[in-house]
């Protein structure tokens, strides 16, 4: 049987209020968009010697030596690949060898004015409730919707999550992704792949991640600071994307239910997606 190698990653915070419950969305203090990535990579070890042989050659070489990001102390691209920290050189020769894989990447897009607003609804209805700064519910929100509706049949899967916070999260993780199982059986009677083995790591252990990181980056970069080269260019290598508060014009304006999906037939651009931030915020 097949196996399909996943790598999910995320883009932006999920940071809605600062101290003493002071809303920060809107603010240059937090992300406009929470973004979750799956990156599906047809030959592992093939990304991973590329990877590896290009992060040399660029630390090699002597135009780029005095780049503090390059020196091995400083703990970033001398170690991994990272969009938001490497430099433009960096990040044109990690593009370039990402378009020369069979990659593709699904990813599911929440705006964060719209997740406040279903906190405030949550708490209307629960006095009880409070969101957790761990961002944790909505990450697996997003994880599962991601999985639900971009699933594939008839493979074995390795999902490889990048570690959120101090710790690892993989009983939870995996449980989010029985749970879409549990589901798809009860409603059509079998299982929709084989067995799923899922690992928790670090980006700076693992090509793939560091592949997701910079297909994120494009994408963040769209929704963030209104700037289409990145996505536009890297395009080939997105599966979809489902955007949960896309405007669309049937609706006058306002988000349809279930989002809006962007995929080779519909793409992502400026003009089919109104509404992204134009704010000058560093990512």
């Amino acid at each position: 049987m097949t196996i399909r190698h996943h790598f999910v990653d995320e883009a932006g915070d999920t940071t809605l209020f600062g101290r003493h419950g002071k809303v920060l969305v809107g603010t240059d203090q937090t992300s406009r968009f929470f973004i979750v990535g799956r990156l599906e990579v047809d030959d592992v070890p093939a990304l991973e010697a590329d990877v590896a042989a290009l992060r040399a050659q660029l630390i090699s070489d002597p135009l780029l030596k005095a780049v503090p990001s390059m020196r091995s102390d400083a703990g970033k691209t001398a170690l991994f690949f990272h969009a938001k920290d490497d430099v433009p050189e960096v990040r044109h020769a990690v593009f370039k060898l990402l378009l020369q894989h069979d990659i593709r990447l699904s990813a599911v897009v929440k705006e964060k004015h719209h997740l406040l607003a279903d906190v405030r609804g949550h708490e209307a209805a629960n006095p009880k409730y409070r969101y957790k700064a761990d961002g944790h519910e909505i990450y697996d929100d997003l994880i599962a919707r991601l999985f639900g509706r971009f699933g594939e049949f008839g493979a074995k899967r390795h999902v490889t999550f990048a570690v959120r916070g101090s710790k690892p999260r993989t009983v939870a993780l995996n449980t989010v992704l029985d749970n879409i199982d549990r589901g798809f059986e009860g409603d059509f009677g079998f299982s929709p792949h084989g067995h799923t083995v899922v690992h928790s790591g670090y980006p700076s252990a693992s090509a793939g991640l560091q592949a997701c990181d910079y297909l994120l980056w494009a994408l963040q970069r769209f929704y963030e600071r209104n700037e289409e080269r990145y996505l536009h260019a890297m395009w080939p290598k997105f599966a979809r994307v489902l955007d949960l508060d896309a405007p669309a014009p049937k609706t006058k304006g306002k988000p349809v239910h279930g989002g809006v999906e962007f995929n080779e037939k519909h793409p992502l651009t400026l003009e089919s997606r109104a509404g992204v931030w134009d704010k000058d915020r560093e990512i």
